[in-house]
């Protein structure tokens, strides 16, 4: 996430398991009150199905499953609808709690440590009052395999519908 030094970055901050997440302010179209989607047949677990955000069929990816820990639905439980790809994704978390602004210089790269699909994930670390907040590159939520899946999970949906 490099721009232009001094620049300060907005972003949207939410849990995760307990866990401190954020997204580029600038990815993110909406935050909704979770509500359930309509299912999809032979989804992989993580998709929760589809959700009808204007006027068009929208795929729901719980990061809860996809961050493989435990899933339950609370009263803060939103859904950030994001800008992705040309399209829109929505994405199911614990809550939402803040938007952050801070410098471009405060966000470092990931650990050398964090490795495989989980370093492309992540954009970069923020340490804020204690706390880190891990920034997601909403891009790479989704292996190439899944997007196709999902590309064709939810084509086939549109057909029946």
């Amino acid at each position: 996430m490099s721009t232009a030094g001094g620049d300060d970055v907005q972003l949207v901050a939410f849990k995760v398991a307990g866990q401190d997440f954020a997204f580029n302010i600038f990815q993110v179209e909406r935050i909704l009150r979770y509500e359930a989607p309509a299912p999809l047949p032979k989804a992989p677990d993580f998709l929760e199905g589809v959700l009808q955000y204007r006027g068009s069929a929208v795929p729901l990816v719980d990061l809860r499953k996809r961050f493989n820990v435990a899933a339950p639905r609370k009263e803060d439980t939103r859904t950030v609808i994001l800008e992705w790809e040309g399209g829109k994704i929505g994405v199911v978390v614990d809550a939402v709690t803040e938007v952050l602004q801070v410098a471009a210089t405060d966000i470092t790269a990931p650990p050398k440590i964090v490795k495989g699909l989980a370093a492309e994930y992540i954009t970069g670390l923020v340490v804020k009052d204690g706390r880190t907040i891990i920034v997601l590159n909403t891009g790479q939520l989704l292996t190439a395999q899944e997007r196709l899946a999902l590309e064709a999970t939810t084509q086939a949906q549109a057909k029946v519908s």
